[in-house]
């Protein structure tokens, strides 16, 4: 027995003493200089539970997650299944400069993005100066000719921006990827706050952590900020799909934590260019609408004439300045993976200013130099096809079979146009809850940002893990999970953890 009267069997383990990234920038490891100690004190508060003490609350978490209905939905040719976004409970820590270093570079970006869907559908300035190739604009199959010399108020093309960050082997914060359309995602950040304090308390004890439960009231004030009327007598709704949406859980989330009706397309009607929700007490007027709806479905009348799910006359009240409809139709012409790679130079045109965040170097396989360039590197590079998402259609040429190479490389010449390559990114790391124990797992980013009048985002934002080993793929649809993601308050006296 040791003098402090502890055995060698009373110290608890510790669960990182054979954790090893592997060569790759780990987000608890990694020392920071204003990281306060709180990575080292979470480490020491992990290894106090122990590992069977975590995975059974773990177990314990998800089937709290299941029994709450937070489930997205895979679709398949034959199927669809309802299945929890997996939870791991360690957090993924971002320090106070950390935090003001992104939250600028997404600010900067979103302005950018709102500036240039402004112009493209004006004027179209940055493609008479060469900056941007009009085809890539024009012959966009997101791009809407409707859209030209339409109002938007405030400028505000994406008033909900999903923006996914990775970082590099050198602790480089990368730019992947931009969502302009209706990204999802946001209800899980709040979420994993939640079962963070509830099944582990003891491990947030006492954080500084920048809170995050004001998204429903800063994407409330948004819309408010874009209706047609005064803030205060402006009526908002979410408008979804349905219950056979894959996302159908986040748009309740999100309308319970706004304060605003969840409606469908069934539920409202236009009248003399103005929108109209249907109640038992009669026809109620609506100013802003949060639409979890893509742009092809929203008005029968303009666009898909056989859609059930949206309102016809919708994009006639909106000319009208009668109802504001967030985000704006067209805008993924912005986030689409070829427009990606002019980003940089997107931000210089309109804000003369260089991007706080840089891209992943990228070749657009459209031009025959990057296409060349992409088939003779095959092997090293990261293939994407434009205009999906969820990680279906990526080659990681790396970690691809032979047959996969042939695959891609037939797909590329099919069609060029359809595809990017990227320099493959050493993604960082996170410890992870596994079945071996606490290993290193790679993760990315996506931070929310709100805007109105101006531009909020929500401090930290969607850690996504892959939970397969050696895996980059992060996405919900390919087997990810996610974190909670704390990012450390910089001043005393900030709330707790909320």
């Amino acid at each position: 027995m040791s003098h402090t009267g502890l055995t060698e069997a009373d110290i608890p383990a510790d669960l990182f003493a054979r954790y090893n990234p592997g060569g790759f920038f780990c987000e608890l490891t990694h020392p920071r200089p204003d990281d306060g100690d709180v990575p080292a004190l979470l480490r020491r508060r992990l290894s106090h539970i122990g590992l069977e003490a975590l995975r059974s609350r773990a177990e314990a978490a998800e089937t709290e997650l299941i029994d709450l209905g937070i489930t997205f939905t895979v679709y398949s040719e034959s199927t669809a299944i309802d299945r929890i976004l997996p939870f791991d409970c360690i957090p993924r820590i971002l320090t106070p400069s950390e935090w003001k270093h992104i939250e600028a570079g997404a600010i900067q970006r979103v302005a950018a993005i709102n500036a240039f869907l402004g112009d493209i559908y004006g004027d179209a300035k940055i493609v008479k100066d060469g900056v941007v190739p009009g085809d890539l604009v024009f012959q966009n199959p997101c791009f809407r000719p409707e859209m030209i010399g339409f109002p938007i108020r405030h400028g505000s093309y994406v008033n909900v921006c999903g923006i996914d960050i990775v970082r590099d082997e050198a602790g480089t914060f990368r730019i992947l990827e931009d969502n302009a359309r209706t990204p999802s995602g946001v209800s899980y950040v709040v979420e994993n706050r939640h079962l963070m304090l509830r099944a582990f308390p003891d491990l947030a004890a006492g954080m500084r952590l920048r809170p995050v439960d004001d998204y429903g009231y800063r994407l409330r004030a948004a819309l408010e900020e874009m209706a047609p009327v005064p803030d205060p007598e402006a009526r908002a709704v979410l408008l979804s799909p349905g219950i056979y949406n894959s996302a159908y859980f986040e748009h309740v989330f999100l309308a319970r934590e706004m304060g605003i009706p969840l409606v469908q397309g069934s539920d409202l009607h236009v009248e003399n260019a103005r929108v109209y929700m249907r109640t038992t007490a009669g026809p109620r007027p609506v100013h802003a609408i949060y639409r979890r709806l893509n742009d092809d479905f929203l008005d029968p009348t303009v666009f898909r004439p056989d859609s059930m799910l949206g309102v016809p006359g919708l994009i006639d009240a909106w000319r009208a300045g009668n109802v504001a409809i967030a985000n704006a139709v067209g805008t993924g012409v912005a986030d689409d993976k070829a427009i990606y790679a002019y980003m940089p130079r997107v931000i210089r045109y309109y804000l003369g200013e260089d991007p706080i965040l840089p891209n992943v170097e990228t070749n657009i396989c459209r031009e025959k130099e990057a296409l060349a360039y992409t088939l003779d590197h095959l092997d090293e590079l990261v293939v994407k096809p434009v205009g999906e998402s969820g990680g279906y259609g990526i080659t990681v040429g790396p970690r691809a079979s032979r047959a996969e190479l042939e695959a891609a490389r037939a797909a590329l010449l099919a069609d060029p146009a359809n595809w990017i390559s990227q320099g493959m990114i050493p993604l960082s790391v996170g410890p992870t809850l596994t079945d071996d124990g606490i290993a290193p797992r790679h993760v990315d980013l996506r931070p929310f940002v709100v805007t109105g009048r101006d531009s909020w985002v929500l401090p930290g934002g969607l850690t996504r893990v892959a939970l397969r080993r050696d895996s980059l793929i992060v996405n919900s649809s390919q087997g990810g999970g996610s974190k909670d993601t704390w990012v450390l308050a910089d001043q005393p006296g900030r709330a707790l953890a909320n």
